[in-house]
């Protein structure tokens, strides 16, 4: 059997970040609530000219940087971050990256499992014609209502990543656990620009579906806990990794601890919940900060609200020991807001029927233009 999975991954993110101890500051909260009681400590802004095409298309030109376009003839953009009834947000990127016309593009949605969901579509590719690569990617903006709940765990990243035979980086093992369950935890109606959440009942589908996947995966022949080397957890907050490794100990009966959990946080304590690219910025944080685990075993499980989940093992490539963290340094490139600064970007919000031209403040290499005739317009720096 072609063994198939992960040959590369690539992150990107925004122009702006907002500190949690300064918004911890101004609504005279305890920053501790947010350092400790979510696991994070900051989250990804937008600049006006940035939104998930800008971000996807950045990962993507790096991880095509590094591996070239032979065999890809598929991009599938995961997001839940829509910027069209109609169009996918990777003809934009398929554009912008300079792509040639003899590549499928399509966007996938069901909340954040949809970069899962992507991921399994381009396996099936793959195997039908191990001679193809297939890009993914995940491109997400968190955005919950001003001084709600959900306010301090928004965010944004992308998340590119390059499927393929013979991967350098994870293969991806067969075996895979699923459940799905219609439940109102979280969603976004088509006219409303923020989320709707249950807090309380999205911690208990989350849990639920991680070990009804669990289960599924082991009727289907997959690992014991004790042969996974390292759990990996889709991250809303951080925080919710710990609650699910004590849920997945108590449920199998093992004492799996949460040391192991820091590597897989290190990115998501400051990007801020990138949804569909959240499990996969917890993937790339751990290849990045771990090199002992070549051919060790990952644990990965995806939830998207609704709710559809998975959980997948994999087993870590020889190339993955010569990783190495830039994505810090992308990070800590971000330029700080206000309050008042993040709270004028958040409301804004453009009406399609006016031609709008953006200021022009991101310095990564694509940007939205503003619209055009009601059609989004895109340039690359």
């Amino acid at each position: 059997m072609t063994s198939i999975g992960i040959h590369d991954i690539e992150l990107a993110t925004t122009h702006h970040l907002l500190d949690l101890g300064t918004l911890a500051e101004t609504t005279g909260v305890d920053p501790a609530k947010y350092r400790l009681g979510l696991g994070q400590d900051e989250f990804s802004v937008p600049a006006a000219d940035e939104d998930i095409v800008t971000m996807g298309a950045t990962a993507a030109l790096a991880l095509l940087d590094r591996n070239g376009l032979d065999g890809v003839r598929t991009l599938l953009f995961a997001t839940e971050s829509g910027l069209d009834h109609s169009k996918a947000a990777g003809v934009f990127v398929h554009k912008l990256l300079g792509l040639p016309p003899q590549v499928r593009v399509a966007e996938i949605k069901q909340a954040c499992y949809g970069g899962t969901a992507a991921i399994q579509a381009a396996v099936g590719m793959v195997q039908r014609n191990p001679n193809e690569r297939v890009l993914v990617i995940a491109s997400d903006i968190a955005r919950y209502a001003l001084d709600s709940p959900g306010e301090p765990t928004q965010g944004a990243g992308a998340a590119a990543i390059l499927i393929g035979a013979d991967p350098a980086l994870v293969e991806l093992e067969p075996a895979s656990g699923l459940f799905s369950a219609d439940v109102d935890d979280f969603w976004r109606p088509n006219d409303s620009s923020t989320a709707i959440v249950d807090g309380a009942l999205s911690i208990s589908a989350y849990l639920d579906a991680m070990t009804g996947a669990w289960d599924d995966l082991a009727a289907h022949g997959g690992p014991a806990i004790t042969d996974i080397d390292r759990l990996v957890y889709h991250q809303p907050y951080t925080k919710m990794a710990r609650k699910a490794q004590a849920r997945l100990g108590e449920h199998t009966g093992v004492d799996l601890g949460d040391d192991g959990l820091v590597p897989g946080a290190i990115y998501n304590r400051r990007l801020g919940n990138a949804y569909t690219a959240s499990l996969y910025a917890g993937v790339a944080s751990v290849l990045d900060h771990e090199p002992d685990l070549v051919g060790k075993r990952l644990g990965m499980f995806s939830y998207g609200s609704g709710s559809v989940s998975e959980f997948l093992t994999g087993i870590v490539q020889p190339a993955a020991a010569s990783r190495s963290d830039h994505f810090t340094s992308v990070l800590d490139a971000r330029v700080p807001l206000s309050v008042p600064e993040y709270r004028e970007l958040h409301a804004r919000e453009l009406p399609s029927n006016v031609d709008v031209e953006t200021p022009r403040v991101t310095e990564a290499p694509f940007r939205f233009a503003g619209l055009q005739g009601s059609a989004r317009r895109y340039e690359r720096r």
